[in-house]
């Protein structure tokens, strides 16, 4: 639907810039000006010409102005005449078109930027709610373990032999449990990274499509653009 929104408005541009007329012999510098391929310089050149030669016979004298060439003039020829009203092309328009297509283009990028943001926030608090978690359950699996070994050495007081035992098991249990809990964190902390290593990624591939239709829309507008203008020549 925004394309064929686009695509009329810029039909709309191209039929004021067909029906537009520039009257060489009156206009004035700001009105020639408003010509494709004609600058401030160029209609200052023209406005000079006719006051020291007269009105233009002929639009092909217009070549005889210093500063314009063959170039120049097939990109004017088919919008300038030398009798009736000038009607400025639709030059402004144009520029404003090309501002908002600039201007949504900064938009986008604006909000890609703070998507991305948003995931890496998330993805920070998600590590750190991990991280949390494990250092609890280390807490509390030493304490089980402590708990576990003071019951075991009161309860065989009477043989010391085996209570030693029961404690280094109990402790060799600790030590494994502590380990493999460091483990599970930094798993989950290397997962976490990774997720967000791959959301970023994500984004950055879908920020850098966007860009690139973009680029290729702008591509087919221009090429669509210099058809038509080959067409009215």
């Amino acid at each position: 639907m925004k394309r064929i929104a686009l695509f009329f408005a810029a039909l709309l541009a191209y039929v004021g810039m067909a029906f537009a007329a520039v009257n060489i012999n009156t206009a004035t510098k700001e009105q020639l000006d408003a010509l494709p391929g004609i600058g401030p310089v160029k209609a200052q050149a023209i406005v000079d010409y006719r006051t020291k030669n007269g009105n233009f016979k002929s639009i092909d004298d217009l070549k005889k102005v210093p500063g314009i060439g063959d170039a120049t003039f097939d990109k004017v020829k088919g919008d300038v005449t030398l009798t009736g009203p000038t009607t400025t092309p639709a030059k402004e328009t144009m520029k404003e078109k090309a501002a908002d297509v600039k201007e949504k283009a900064s938009e986008k990028k604006a909000a890609t930027k703070e998507t991305v943001k948003e995931k890496a926030a998330d993805v920070k608090a998600t590590v750190k709610e991990k991280a949390a978690d494990t250092k609890a359950a280390v807490k509390e699996t030493a304490a089980d373990t402590k708990a576990a070994v003071k019951g075991a050495a009161a309860g065989m007081k009477s043989d010391k032999q085996e209570a030693a035992k029961e404690k280094a098991d109990a402790k060799a249990q600790a030590e494994k449990t502590k380990a493999e809990a460091k483990k599970e964190a930094e798993k989950s902390k290397a997962d976490a990274k990774k997720q967000q290593a791959k959301e970023k990624a994500d984004a950055k591939k879908a920020a850098a499509k966007e860009k690139a239709d973009e680029k290729k829309e702008a591509a087919k507008k221009k090429a669509d653009e210099q058809k038509e203008d080959a067409k009215k020549k």
